[in-house]
């Protein structure tokens, strides 16, 4: 049975909701995404964890030209695990591919000077790899660059779902065809599908399907293929499951990007693996923490309400945000400089937000908005902007379309 460690979506230069340490000249939020990065190679090397196969599942960096201060600390790590003799596949991921085709991936190094034990998928390939137990075999899905699968030729006069679905043919035919990957494999060994691609039926950080888009989306019966053992994904960022049989696996990110994934446990997925079965297990990593206060401050003393608020809530070393809900009259009683004082054991205040609540709305003339006709509302704004009665007469006959389907 394999043993390996699966994590994706590293993104390193993400920087937002930092400051630059005095010390090192560099943003401590990149110290918070080697902080996961090392947890997740520190579990690999540990000996009593007993793993035989690291596998990256994609997206390297923030941008496709990373500074070299980034490159260093990805290498260092992947340095560790080359020395330690413990095969790492590296799988090139929508952040990490060039737009030209002729300029190198952000990974492509790794290749070029054949770091020993390290394998790097810019293409669909097997990759055969001995072990300390024995032999894996890893079919590797990079991210599909859709200039790499298609001609000019193909793409001409064609919508992007007609595109899309040349690509999934041409996908499904690169991994299961004639001439497929999947005639090059051992079936006695374990076999391991790695992708950084969209699944459909897979959920986003706001909650949201997988839905048709500039993505192409893969089908689940492409990963639900019982030739797979378990299916190791990248490329969204919410850890999650699509299937038990194989195991098909999100390992999502390592480290919160933003307020989006606050409620997300990050971490890396622990896989056992031998032909025919597989079982996983997910790890927590110690992320940053985002936290959002909601406070509804329309009593007598609301910044009492928004100190409260604060003070009932563990901010220490988290990034924080506070939402506070309001009226007009008594956003004006609200102190915004003893708030931030209250909010200094964070690691960093995103923001400090005034929703207010209006119960009357600004009024055009003498007559409130609420109670004007779309024209009459777009006549009094084209009016209050001085705009010349020609041009209202103009725009307004462009506008009776749209006021036609009001009615």
């Amino acid at each position: 049975m394999i043993r390996l460690v699966h994590f994706a979506d590293l993104h390193l230069g993400v920087e937002n909701y930092g400051r630059t340490d005095p010390v090192t000249g560099l943003s401590t939020r990149l110290s918070d995404f080697l902080h996961a990065f090392d947890q997740v190679t520190d579990y690999a090397l540990d000996p009593t964890n007993e793993i035989d196969l690291v596998i990256f599942a994609g997206d390297a960096f923030k941008t496709r030209i990373p500074s070299p201060t980034h490159q260093r600390e990805f290498a260092r790590r992947i340095q560790r695990l080359s020395a330690a003799g413990l095969p790492t596949v590296l799988l090139v991921g929508n952040h990490d591919v060039p737009h030209a085709s002729g300029r190198a991936h952000t990974l492509e190094i790794y290749d070029t000077l054949e770091i020993e034990h390290v394998y790097v998928a810019r293409r669909p390939q097997v990759f055969s790899i001995e072990t300390r137990r024995g032999p894996v075999q890893v079919v590797a899905l990079p991210w599909v660059v859709r200039s790499q699968l298609l001609t000019r030729d193909e793409h001409k006069g064609k919508s992007l779902p007609e595109i899309n679905e040349l690509i999934l043919e041409r996908v499904t035919n690169i991994l299961g065809g004639d001439d497929g990957l999947i005639r090059e494999l051992d079936p006695n060994a374990p076999t391991i599908l790695a992708a950084h691609a969209t699944i459909q039926g897979a959920v986003y950080s706001s909650e949201r399907s997988v839905m048709l888009g500039q993505d192409v989306v893969l089908p689940p019966s492409l990963v639900r293929n019982p030739t797979w053992d378990y299916v190791a994904l990248g490329h969204i960022h919410k850890h999650q499951v699509l299937g038990d049989d194989p195991p098909v696996v999100y390992a999502g990110s390592i480290e919160r990007i933003d307020f989006s994934e606050e409620k997300e446990d990050k971490g890396f997925v622990v896989a056992a693996v031998e032909r025919g079965r597989a079982s996983w297990q997910f790890h927590r990593l110690d992320a940053r923490r985002f936290v959002t206060i909601e406070v509804e401050a329309t009593g007598d003393d609301p910044t009492t309400q928004v100190l409260d608020a604060i003070a009932q809530t563990d901010i220490a070393d988290a990034v924080v945000r506070v939402l506070i809900r309001t009226t007009a009259d008594r956003e004006l009683l609200i102190r915004d400089d003893e708030i931030r004082r209250a909010l200094q054991p964070a690691f960093y205040v995103a923001a400090v937000a005034h929703e207010v609540e209006r119960k009357i709305r600004l009024r055009l003339g003498q007559v409130n908005v609420e109670e004007m006709t779309p024209r009459q509302a777009l006549v009094r704004y084209l009016e209050a902007k001085q705009t010349p009665p020609e041009r209202i007469e103009l725009l307004l006959r462009h506008a009776e379309p749209i006021f036609q389907g009001e009615e």
